[in-house]
């Protein structure tokens, strides 16, 4: 006979309460506590991608935005030589150009720029213009159809076509007729040549509306008059400017400048391209340029002639360079917080699993199938998990806002499917028949992980961080996987070396220290020995932490010595060309606080050395004091020699002289004639030194003199057109200085360089501070990450402890007494990883470090390689661990008291 089934006082019948509303009611805490936990990782794995692209589209857009608009242009051009061109043809060419765009580019809001331009420039010859060295000025005509929608008419009217006989209508700009002097009404007459005399009557005078307007871009001098030197011996100064044409003058364009070209340039809207979509706009303008595109536009435009040009391919491979050197360096953050994380869900889920065995097995033993509590407990982790994560993504989604949704979306998705089944497959393995321990199968997967490490490393060695072929993980695991084998080789030491410190704490007088050492070495809860998960979790932040310091404080490192390099020092003042700096300057810039290594040079671009077995070679003679000039080579690292070299020389006989190797090939008594500044001497190669301060980049085709018997000999060197020094020096305080000391015509033309604003240059790009947000962004999340796993360690561990310190209360121990053991047990975990952290930071630097390619972080190519410094080490082995000796104390001291007044009053159950 079955029992009645259970009913109310009002007869109706009792429903079990539902799992899991009971499970949630039981433990609220507990439910937020793995709710935020969920929030906070599922957030991280949403927002870190996202930061990542948006770093790397910004990145792009400003790499190309330094360009300029002509670089990032399409620019096509025919020539028309003796044929013609009605200005519709000009437009019905810009529209077929435009129809084709579209797909994954488009032009720039500034629109294209259209027109006809002379092939050549034309000399004039009117008397009255303006010619400061003598040399009559030039002049180009051009036409724009759109030239009065970007400038205003301030005198005269606009050109037309003007008499076939007469003189060509053209309108000059305002600035260029005054520099010129060239008013409205002058007649313009070219230098005679195989056509004859031409001549250009200005009709009209202009202003621009922008002159810094991207229209005017690589128009030749229509804003304005351009001053140029003549490609002499002597360069000698003359200007050049450009003057517009209308419509009905188009076919006079030719006779003027020896033929006419037209051309059609097509800006690039640069500020809306993707770093993920890039490979496909680069073959999109690649057959633009050159490809089926391009064959298909000169078929229907009916111009075989039509060429089409651009630098944006090229300018698209190296973007596309640049971030694949950077990527793998700034994943490296990311990965480091996501394997933290991992580590921290599955001690989250052994304390939960440690809180509820007994329950789990209760329930199984009356009669709860494993899959049947499994399920349970994932609907029960749904409920919790599920809108943590779905609130986590939608904020990382509106807060970093990217076109691209699913390099997020699918981060989040695994971490909320770890959070998910993190307990469920603890719980199952508890539920599961027992195994006996096996030695041998933690060994093999140990020395799985060991062979992995080994192979990532060899790999990042042979291949290098950045590969051509894009992204590879395995190569950004390489550290990771050295922190992994790091924590299992410290789990395996650790316990040996704890329980030598626990005996040699027993020898004492107290049983404290010795009890809590003890217990650290074999670990809480019946095991026999400590969790490697706490050690491979701050092993993986401090590993992660030290690693990318190192990176970052290199780039800091390479960038001085890119700046110092290319300025010569960490100050330069540099005269105009064919001028000197004054001795008040030099004398006021040598007495600066500060100043070290002054040198005052002379420097000559144009001089010639013969008699060499490489011909006659074209170099740079620099002019110095041997002494100064060597403690400048050895402070910036560039030309290094001794200056007893340049020592000497025989009155009458060839001066010593650093000759780099490119003019001759090794140093000798031999002698060759030098032509500098008009003058002839003779020189001998006293060393073979590539490289000097005094030229950015290689310093090819140098030779360095003496300052003294050189003067002697050359008397126009006897000054110096160039000042270096080493030193903290403010920019401005050295444009102060050049404005008091030169004469206010030349001062204006006097450059000064500091290596401060070269860095700082170099140091603004959005590439390098995205990956530097974003490391920095993940060590603080891997730090967090990490005490949470040292705490989740106290804690699992609290029953345990509490029970021995609840006993060791009844027999006299001191509340002070029972934080000194928690201390004991909780700390020696964290100074070995902290220590092991740093050693295993060391050795990855060492490693991997010679392989890493730093010149996209930098912002110019450098030697691959990164400079072990115990800075960026200590700074993060320490500051974790002060972190979490911090977060134990006050654990110990929070909860030490009230458990053990806890475990009191409900008495031992163990």
């Amino acid at each position: 006979m079955s029992r009645p089934a259970p009913t109310t006082a009002d007869g109706r019948a009792l429903r079990p309460a539902p799992w899991v509303r009971t499970r949630l009611r039981a433990a609220p805490l507990t439910v937020l506590l793995g709710a935020a936990l969920a929030f906070v990782a599922v957030l991280l794995a949403a927002a870190l991608p996202r930061a990542a692209d948006r770093g790397a589209d910004q990145a792009l857009r400003s790499f190309l935005h330094d360009q300029g608009p002509g670089p990032t242009s399409l620019y096509a051009s025919a020539t028309a030589r003796g044929g013609r061109m009605a200005p519709q043809d000009l437009d019905s060419v810009l529209d077929a150009l435009r129809a084709r765009t579209g797909g994954g580019f488009r032009i720039a809001p500034t629109g294209p720029v259209h027109g006809a331009s002379g092939v050549k420039p034309r000399d004039l010859a009117t008397p009255g213009l303006a010619r400061p060295e003598g040399i009559d000025p030039k002049l180009t005509m051009v036409h724009l159809p759109e030239a009065a929608a970007h400038t205003t008419l301030v005198a005269g009217r606009w050109p037309d076509g003007g008499a076939p006989d007469g003189p060509l209508p053209v309108a000059l700009s305002r600035s260029a007729s005054e520099t010129l002097n060239a008013p409205l009404g002058t007649v313009l007459e070219s230098v005679p040549g195989i056509s004859g005399t031409l001549r250009a009557e200005v009709v009209g005078l202009y202003d621009p509306a922008d002159p810094a307007d991207v229209y005017w871009t690589d128009l030749p001098c229509l804003t304005r008059a351009c001053q140029h030197r003549t490609r002499t011996t002597l360069p000698k100064l003359f200007w050049q400017t450009a003057a517009l044409v209308g419509a009905d003058g188009l076919d006079r364009v030719a006779a003027w400048g020896e033929g006419t070209e037209f051309f059609w340039r097509l800006p690039v809207d640069t500020g809306v391209l993707r770093a993920d979509l890039l490979p496909g706009v680069s073959r999109e303008i690649a057959a633009f340029v050159t490809g089926p595109t391009a064959s298909e536009l000169s078929a229907a435009v009916k111009r075989p002639d039509l060429r089409i040009s651009s630098r944006l391919p090229e300018l698209f491979t190296r973007a596309e360079a640049r971030q694949q050197g950077a990527a793998p360096l700034a994943a490296i953050g990311p990965a480091g917080v996501a394997g933290v994380a991992a580590v921290v869900f599955c001690l989250a889920a052994a304390l939960t699993g440690d809180r509820r065995e007994a329950e789990l097995l209760l329930l199984a033993a009356r009669g709860g199938s494993r899959r049947s509590l499994v399920l349970r407990l994932l609907a029960e982790g749904a409920v919790t998990v599920l809108p943590a994560a779905a609130l986590a993504t939608w904020l990382a989604l509106l807060l970093l806002p990217t076109p691209r949704s699913a390099a997020s979306v699918a981060p989040a998705a695994a971490v909320t499917l770890l959070a998910l089944l993190a307990f469920p497959v603890r719980a199952f393995a508890l539920l599961s028949a027992p195994r006996r321990p096996s030695p041998r199968r933690r060994l093999v997967a140990e020395l799985f992980v060991l062979a992995a490490t080994a192979a990532a490393v060899v790999e990042v060695r042979r291949r290098g961080v950045a590969t051509a072929a894009g992204f590879d993980p395995l190569l950004v695991a390489a550290p990771l996987l050295l922190a992994l084998s790091g924590a299992l080789l410290l789990a395996r030491v650790q316990p040996a070396l704890v329980g030598a410190l626990a005996r040699a704490a027993g020898r004492g007088p107290g049983l404290v220290g010795f009890l809590g050492l003890a217990r650290a070495a074999r670990g809480g809860g019946g095991r026999r020995r400590p969790s490697a998960l706490p050690l491979i979790a701050l092993l993986l932040a401090v590993t992660t932490g030290g690693f990318g310091a190192t990176v970052l404080g290199s780039v800091d490192t390479a960038r001085l010595q890119v700046a110092r390099q290319a300025v010569g020092g960490d100050s330069q003042i540099a005269a105009a060309a064919g001028d000197a700096l004054t001795p008040e300057l030099i004398r006021a810039a040598n007495a600066l606080p500060g100043v070290r290594t002054p040198v005052a040079a002379w420097v000559e671009e144009d001089a010639f050395v013969f008699g060499t077995d490489r011909g006659s070679p074209q170099v740079t003679v620099i002019v110095v004091d041997p002494v100064a000039y060597a403690a400048l080579a050895r402070t910036v690292g560039r030309g290094r020699f001794d200056p007893a070299l340049l020592a000497g020389g025989s009155p009458g006989g060839p001066l010593p002289a650093l000759v780099s190797s490119d003019v001759v090939t090794r140093a000798g008594e031999q002698s060759y004639r030098l032509r500098v500044r008009g003058e002839e001497l003779q020189v001998r190669a006293a060393a073979v030194v590539d490289g000097t301060p005094a030229l950015a980049g290689g310093g090819a085709g140098t030779l360095v003199l003496p300052a003294q018997p050189t003067a002697a000999l050359v008397p126009g060197v006897g000054g110096a057109n160039r000042w270096f020094a080493t030193g903290a020096l403010d920019t401005d305080r050295l444009e102060e200085l050049v404005r008091a000391g030169t004469p206010a015509a030349a001062a204006e033309h006097v450059v000064v360089r500091t290596s401060a604003d070269a860095v700082a240059e170099l140091g603004a790009d959005p590439l390098q501070h995205s990956a530097g947000r974003l490391f920095w962004a993940a060590v603080a999340g891997a730090a967090g990450f990490a005490l949470l796993a040292v705490l989740l360690t106290l804690v699992r561990a609290a029953p345990d402890r509490a029970a021995l310190l609840a006993r060791l209360r009844t027999m006299g121990l001191r509340p002070r007494q029972g934080v000194v053991l928690i201390l004991a047990e909780a700390l020696p975990q964290a100074l070995v990883a902290a220590f092991g952290g740093g050693l295993v930071a060391v050795a990855a630097v060492a490693l991997l470090g010679p392989a890493v390619d730093l010149s996209a972080l930098v912002g110019a190519q450098v030697p691959a390689g990164l400079r072990l410094t115990a800075r960026p080490v200590l700074t993060q082995a320490l500051g974790l661990a002060a972190l979490v000796a911090a977060a134990v104390l006050a654990e110990a001291a929070i909860s030490g008291r009230r458990q053990i007044s806890t475990e009191l009053r409900a008495g031992d159950q163990r």
